[in-house]
Formats: C-alpha cells, structure tokens, sequence
C-alpha cells in the first residue's frame, strides 16, 4: 500500500527546465511509512511512499519496465497478479521481480489500456510512457483507492491525497456547489470535492494525458445489473465458492492479515472463510459503554464460536472528541459519518497487531443488504391509487408536522423514488439547506448526482434501483472514502472482499427476489453461510459500529458542540442562528437533529483544520 504525487508539465515551452520536488509529499507519510522514492525527467516529477506488504526487494517504486520505457506508480493490490503473470510469461520473458506492480507494466506494454479488463484488485497507478510522452492513470472499479488532481495552467498534479494539492488551488478553497451536495449526502460525491478545483477520478475510468494537450477521460468498466433466473441452490452454491476464492485471493501476503468483526453477517463471513487459510487470524472490534451502541459482546462471542482470537476496545466520549480533529484531517473532504470515528479506533488496534485487516464493506450494496430495499413492498399499495388521489395525499401530509407518525410514510409513498431516494443519506431537504445556507444556490440540487444515474438505472424495479444508486454513491462518497482514509492515518491497508470483480460479476445476476426474501435482506449470502458462521449470526440485526452521537449531543458532548457551532468562523457559509436552534431543539427531546448537527459540525471542524481554509 503507497501513496504518490505527481507533477507533469503542461506547456511545451517549459521543456527545457528542469521540474522540481514536491515538498507536500510528506503530507502522505502516514499512507505509506516504509520506504520513500522519486522519479524525474524533463516532463515529470512523482515521489512516492510505500507500506511494505510485499517485500520490498520484490517491488520498490517508482518502477521502471522495457528499459526505462514506463515507470509506474501504483496504489493498491492486484490480487490475481500471479495467475496474469504465468499468462503473460508465454508473451513476454522481461521480469525482474516478484510483485504485481511488474505485473501491471508487462500487461500494459501489452494491451495498453485494455490491461484493466483483467485486473482483479483495488488500485490507483500512474504509468509515464516516456516513448510516446503520454501519461496514463486509472482507478479501479469501485472507487477502493483514491486519485485527485488539479489541472492548471503550467501543471497536471496528481496524488491519493487532496491535502498534498491544496497549495495547487488559487480559487475559493470551499466550493458553494459541493456544499450544497455535501449538506445532502453527508459527503461530496465523486468527481466533485469541497475544494472547487480539485477532482477525483471517478471509479472505473481513466485518463490519459499529454503535455500540451487537453486531459482525456474514459470509462472502463461499468457496475450494471443484470438480472437472470436460476436455481436458486445453484446461487447458494455459486456464492459460496466465489467468496471463498474472493477470501483467499486477498490473504496473500508477506505479513499477518487480521480482520474487523462487527459481529453482523458480513465481517463474520469473511473471518469464517480467512480461518480457513489462516487458523490463528486476529480479529479487532470496538464499541460504547451506551447501552445498544456496542457489538464488542456479540463480536466476543462470534469470536469464541470460530475459534479465533478477539481484541476489543470501548471508546469514552472523551477520546472520541479528542480523536475527532485527527479523523477530520485524514479524511481530506468533510464525511458526516460518526462510524468514520469508531473505524479509527479499531484500525489503531489492529495497527498494533498486523499491517493488512479484511472487513466487510460492500456486501450491502452488492447483495441488498438494507431494509430500505425493502421499502417499495411497503409502498406497493400507491401503485394502484389514482394519480390525482397521490396528489392530494401528498399536500395532505406536507401540512401534517414534522415528526408526526404516518407523514414520511405518505410522503414517501406518493412521491417518485427518483425524486426522493438519494442514497442510504438523506441529511438536509432542499427547503432546509436554504434555512441553513448563507448564499443558496437554487440552481443546485441533489438530483444533478442522482438524475443521470436513475436514467441508467430506469429498466431496474424500485430496490434494483436503490441498490444502483447506492454502489454509485453512498459507497464510493461515504463507506469507502473512510474505511481507506482512517485504515490509513494508521498505516494500515484495508481489503474487502466483497468487493472483488468476480463477486460482482456473480451478485449483479442475482434476482431481486435470492437477495429480498423471507422477511430479510441479503437472503442468498445468508443462506451461502450457513454452517460457516454460527447460526445466531445469520439472523442478528445489522449495528456495524454504531455511534451514540443522538444521546450524546443531548448531554456529555453538547458543551463541546455548541462552542464549535458559536466560534466558528464560518457565517459566509453557515447560518450560526439556525445551526444552534437544531442544537437546542435536539437537547430538548423536540427531534432527533443528530444526524444534522453532525453534518454541520464536520464541515466546521474541517474549515478549521484544513489547509487553505481559515486563513491557514
């Protein structure tokens, strides 16, 4: 596991100069504590910095191939890089080296950029073709690792880190649209950050540039769904065997791999089927003393019954609040996920432990694992009402109050899915964002990320569509934006084998009905698991490192939060006004603003901390 970053020159008159270091490379030396390197030549600057996974002889970076034709640098793990290889020694004879990433240059020496329709892994690399003077970069297809770059007049800048290109920007560093967004989703989804010029490639593209030339983006590969009937035994089976490969693929490696245990059915498949490769696997759960808000007994217990060695942690609201400025600043964009907290604490467990941690995110949004997806049997009845009896159901129940029971669901009901469903977060309305906002911007809304993706998904029935959704965007802005980014503030490499190409390919097959079943979710993973994870996993209700932040902002942080909402120096984007009236409203037992006031908080702590903002 690395990080890199890299400046190319963009005009031909600077040619004959020669490009220099970039000193925030070190903002990455967390990512990748190791080993450090640099490549440069007339058109090309990249340092680097490694996490030694593999042995470091087998594949230091950056990496040169075909006599200094390419050099590459690469972000992740190609977990079928030992299959390519003994491919691609029938064509080729020129390695040198061990390690996948000699593996990436030889097949794309080979196949150019069609070498990415073989990768099996998670990755974001940078190739310099010093032949043909063309930059190539791709990121893999569920947006595991990360690539931002900015593009200006003299340079193209690239980095797995936004805080290394901050000094790039010349703009506002906080955009009005992306706050907007985020204020919506509880992140900014891709290719979009906080900072207005910053972008992030967006999974499964890439790019290619030439310096003089126009940047240049494609995409690769697509995450579709395509339902097809069978047996269902057989999908039992066929799941089975392909998480089980899925498992032993992403154990290979040079040093200890230990996994995250919730004690839900994800985390618990994946350390059922590691045991199998590795008897003496760790695991590493954490949780709160605030009754419903710990799974470290049920994670102890699962433990106990596969056998295999369990370390827990119980975090304080006082470590939590002093963590959170650290969380922040790992997180690079804003994330108003109060588990992005939780997860710190159980990376910096395992860090003492191991250097590689499997974990359960994605199997969610891969096999339907969310209640919501459920939602349109609970709505079915709308269907057959008239189109004018909807109508007046729905201005009906915008007049009833806010909280009062039976209105979301009438709302819910008699509005269109594409008009309502933005993800598994839906934090500020529209009418709400323009209470908030300083300068609204009416021409900024939610459906400008969710509009194009239900037009690809509009043959989809209602949860296929919700789950489309969701691999789009709450995945790739939300779950994983944290698991890499607080797995990495401890030089720690996460890997989710749920999210492996050829589990993807067997999960997008699966009808609607092998994953909503039986009054459950996930009912095909479910039933691939028995006799693997004990019996009271399979049925116990989803936490996933639930945070008490609703019960503690009423009482133990509630100090602490209102003197960040009052001192912040953040009016020209936040009205102070109406974010303390949703502290207030929520201490008092009126609502539960939770989720809101967090969302407002994260932006403030980040306008603090991050560089550029404030005056820093």
């Amino acid at each position: 596991m690395c990080g890199f970053l890299g400046r190319m020159k963009n005009c031909p008159d600077q040619y004959n100069e020669v490009i220099e270091p970039i000193e925030q490379i070190d903002y990455i030396h967390n990512r990748s504590p190791d080993d450090y390197a640099e490549f440069s030549d007339e058109y090309l600057h990249v340092g680097f910095r490694r996490l030694a996974i593999i042995d470091l002889e087998k594949g230091s970076q950056p990496m040169s191939y075909q006599d200094d034709r390419y050099c590459i640098v690469f972000n992740g793990e190609i977990y079928n890089y030992i299959e390519l290889k003994e491919t691609l020694k029938t064509e080729t004879d020129t390695f040198t080296t061990d390690s996948d990433t000699e593996v990436i240059l030889a097949l794309y020496d080979l196949k150019q950029e069609k070498a990415l329709e073989e990768l099996r892994g998670m990755f974001s690399f940078v190739i310099w073709d010093r032949m043909e003077q063309r930059l190539f970069a791709a990121r893999d297809s569920f947006g595991i690792k990360p690539f931002y770059y900015i593009e200006t007049d003299d340079y193209f800048i690239f980095a797995s880190e936004k805080k290394s290109l901050i000094a790039f920007e010349t703009d506002n560093p906080v955009s009005q649209e992306a706050l907007q967004h985020y204020l919506s989703f509880q992140y900014v989804p891709e290719p979009h950050t906080i900072s207005g010029e910053i972008q992030t490639l967006k999974a499964g593209h890439y790019l290619t540039k030439t310096p003089g030339e126009d940047l240049s983006i494609h995409q690769y590969n697509e995450l579709i769904f395509h339902p097809v009937n069978q047996p269902f035994t057989d999908l039992v089976n066929d799941t089975r065997l392909v998480l089980d490969d899925s498992v032993e693929k992403h154990m290979r490696s040079d040093v200890p791999v230990g996994a995250f245990l919730s004690g839900g059915i994800d985390s618990t498949s994946i350390v059922a089927l590691a045991k199998q490769y590795n008897p003496n696997i760790k695991t590493f759960t954490v949780g709160f003393r605030h009754k419903g808000f710990s799974e470290i007994e049920a994670a102890k217990e699962t433990a106990d019954k596969l056998g295999v060695e369990n370390i827990h942690k119980v975090i304080t609201p006082d470590e939590f609040i002093e963590t959170l400025p650290h969380v922040v600043w790992h997180m690079d964009d804003p994330v108003a996920d109060p588990a992005a907290v939780a997860l710190y604490f159980v990376a910096k467990e395992a860090s003492k432990h191991v250097k590689v941690v499997l974990s359960g995110e994605g199997a969610d949004e891969v096999f339907g694992g969310y209640n919501i997806y459920r939602e349109p049997l609970a709505l079915r009845g709308f269907r057959y009402l008239p189109g004018f009896t909807r109508k007046v159901l729905r201005q009906l129940a915008l007049l009833l109050p806010e909280g009062m029971k039976g209105k979301s669901y009438l709302l819910r009901g008699t509005t269109p899915l594409s008009e309502r469903y933005i993800g598994n977060a839906n934090i500020f309305s529209e009418i709400e964002k323009k209470r908030l906002l300083s300068d609204y911007r009416q021409d900024v809304k939610f459906t400008d990320i969710t509009g194009p993706l239900f037009k690809e998904a509009r043959n989809y029935d209602d949860s296929l569509k919700m789950q489309y959704i969701d691999i789009h965007t709450w995945l790739r802005g939300d779950i994983l934006v944290k698991a890499d980014r607080m797995t990495m503030a401890h030089s720690l490499e996460l890997r989710v084998p749920f999210l492996d190409k050829e589990v993807f390919k067997l999960a997008s097959e699966l009808p609607v009905k092998s994953k909503i079943a039986r009054g459950t979710t996930k009912y095909v993973l479910r039933e691939a698991m028995k006799g693997i994870v004990p019996d009271s996993v399979l049925t116990r209700k989803k936490l996933g490192f639930p945070v008490p932040i609703r019960h503690w902002l009423r009482n133990e942080i509630f100090d602490w939060a209102y003197n960040i909402i009052q001192n912040s120096p953040t009016e020209q984007y936040i009205k102070k006004q109406e974010a303390l009236h949703l502290l207030e409203q929520h201490a008092l037992g009126k609502m539960d603003y939770s989720r809101k006031i967090w969302t407002v908080l994260m932006f403030m702590l980040w306008h603090e901390l991050y560089p550029g903002c404030n005056g820093k």
